[in-house]
C-alpha cells in the first residue's frame, strides 16, 4: 500500500536513467546502457497505462511525458545501472529529520560522525537541504530521492537552533561500499540474507510493560503475518490498556490490517473502500470474537505513520473505539501493485515499479491521500523535547490510560538505533 505519485514517478524515470554526472563517475554510458533505458521506460509506461487506477492521469499527457525521458535518454551523459535489490554502497548521513507540524526538525545524530562533529544537534529546525526547504508535501520526496535514487556523498544543510541562531553546515555521509549485485544466481544471495537478518533487527517489535495494566507495542510496520498478529494480541489481552505506537510505521499488508482490526471490535467492520478502474471489493475486518481485546485502546501516530498505520488509525477514530494522538499523519494511502522486472540476458538488472491502483474511502466517505489522519488530540514534540530525548506523546498516552510515565523515561524504552 505503498504511494508514488504519477509525476514523480516519471520524473525519476528520467533521473534514474539520464542522471546528470556528478563527481567520481565514469564515461559516458554505452549503446547497450542506453537501449537498456528505453527498455525500462517502455515497461514502465506500459505498466501505468494498464494499471494506473485514474485513466484521465489526473490530465497529464503521459506520452509526451515518456517521449521527453527519452530524448534525456539520447542525450545522456553519466553511467547509469539499476542495482537489485539494492545499492552498491551504503550512504549513511549521520542524522535524522522528521517533519513535526509543518515544520522540520533534526530528531536524531549519531555519535561520532561529521553531523556530531559540525555541531548538528536533537531539535535544530532544518530550513534547507541543499538549498530545498522541507516541507509536508516534499519532505518524503527529498528523502527518496537522497536515499534511493541519488544518494551524495555529502549535502549543505540551513539549520536554525532552539536559540534562534542560524548556521549553514556542509556535512559528510559515511559511504560504505558494497558487493554490487547484479543476479542472484551467486554466492551473493548469502550476502542478502545477512542483510535481511540486519533489517530485521531493525524493523522488530518492541513491547514495554507498565505494571500488570498496561501494555505498550511500538509496531514498526505491518509486514507480518497473521498468525504473529494473534501471538501479539494474545499478550494484549492481559492487560486492562494497549498502547499501540504507530509513529514511524509505513504501512504493510493488508490481510495483516484486516487480521488486527478484527480484535477491536465484536462486529463485522467495513475498513474501507477501494475505488478504481474496476468495482474492488472492500476492505473488511472480521472479528475475533471472544477472543476480542475490549480494553482501552490509544493509538499514537506522527507524519511518518503511513498508509495501513493511518487507515487503522482512522478506523478507530471513526467507529470510537480509542484515542488517537500524536501529529497529523502522512497522507499516504492508496493502494498499489508492485510489478517486477529484470534487463539484460548474461548480465540481469532486477528492477520493478509501484502503481497506485485504488484509492481508499474511509467510511466517512472521505479519502485520506494527501490529507492524513488528523489526531483527537495533537501533540507535538517541542524543540526542547528532542534535544533533551524527551517523549511527551507516549507520556501522555500512559496518563489516559490512568499510568504514570514522565517523558523522560517513556523516551528511553525505544531508544534510537543505529546501525553498525
Amino acid at each position: 500500500m505503498k504511494y508514488l505519485s504519477l509525476t514523480l514517478l516519471v520524473a525519476l524515470t528520467i533521473a534514474l536513467i539520464a542522471a546528470q554526472p556528478t563527481p567520481g563517475q565514469e564515461a559516458p554510458p554505452s549503446g547497450f546502457d542506453k537501449d537498456r533505458g528505453r527498455d525500462i521506460l517502455n515497461v514502465i509506461k506500459s505498466d501505468l497505462k494498464k494499471h494506473y487506477y485514474d485513466q484521465a492521469f489526473h490530465g497529464m499527457d503521459v506520452d509526451v511525458r515518456f517521449k521527453t525521458a527519452e530524448e534525456k535518454i539520447k542525450t545522456a551523459a553519466s553511467h547509469t545501472f539499476f542495482l537489485p535489490p539494492g545499492r552498491a554502497a551504503r550512504t549513511d548521513y549521520g542524522w535524522r529529520m522528521q517533519m513535526i507540524g509543518d515544520k522540520c526538525f533534526v530528531t536524531a545524530v549519531r555519535p561520532g560522525s561529521d553531523a556530531e562533529a559540525k555541531g548538528l544537534k536533537a531539535g535544530d529546525e532544518i530550513l534547507s537541504i541543499d538549498r530545498k526547504s522541507p516541507t509536508r508535501e516534499n519532505f518524503w520526496k527529498l528523502e527518496y530521492y537522497y536515499y534511493s535514487v541519488r544518494p551524495q556523498p555529502g549535502i549543505t544543510v540551513e539549520i536554525r537552533k532552539p536559540n534562534g541562531q542560524e548556521a549553514e553546515l556542509p556535512i559528510r555521509a559515511k559511504v560504505m561500499a558494497l558487493k554490487r549485485v547484479m543476479d542472484l544466481t551467486g554466492n551473493d544471495i548469502f550476502q542478502l540474507i545477512r542483510e535481511s537478518e540486519n533489517d530485521t533487527h531493525f524493523n522488530r517489535h518492541r513491547f514495554f510493560e507498565i505494571g500488570d495494566d498496561v501494555l505498550i507495542w511500538k509496531m514498526p510496520n505491518f509486514e507480518f503475518e497473521e498468525d504473529q498478529v494473534d501471538d501479539i494480541m494474545s499478550k494484549a489481552r492481559k492487560h486492562k490498556a494497549l498502547i499501540v505506537d504507530l509513529r514511524g510505521n509505513p504501512g504493510g499488508y493488508v490481510v495483516t490490517l484486516q487480521r488486527l482490526a478484527g480484535y477491536f471490535f465484536d462486529h463485522d467492520v467495513q475498513i474501507a473502500a477501494l475505488k478504481g478502474r474496476k468495482e474492488m471489493k472492500p476492505q473488511q475486518a472480521k472479528t475475533r470474537g471472544d477472543k476480542t481485546f475490549k480494553g482501552q485502546l490509544v493509538v499514537l501516530v506522527d507524519s511518518r505513520s503511513a498508509s495501513a498505520a493511518e487507515i487503522f488509525s482512522r478506523l478507530i477514530q471513526l467507529e470510537k473505539r480509542g484515542t488517537v494522538i500524536g501529529d497529523r499523519s502522512a497522507g499516504a494511502v492508496m493502494q498499489s501493485q508492485e510489478l517486477p522486472h529484470s534487463s539484460g540476458i548474461d548480465v540481469v538488472a532486477f528492477w520493478g515499479v509501484s502503481i497506485s491502483d485504488a484509492d481508499v474511502i474511509m467510511a466517512d466517505g472521505k479519502s485520506l491521500e494527501r490529507s492524513g489522519v488528523m489526531p483527537d488530540e495533537l501533540l507535538l514534540p517541542t524543540p526542547a523535547d528532542l534535544a533533551a530525548l524527551r517523549d511527551p506523546v507516549l507520556a501522555r498516552a500512559a496518563q489516559l490510560v490512568g499510568a504514570k510515565l514522565d517523558g523522560e523515561k517513556a523516551g528511553g524504552i525505544f531508544p534510537i538505533e543505529w546501525r553498525k
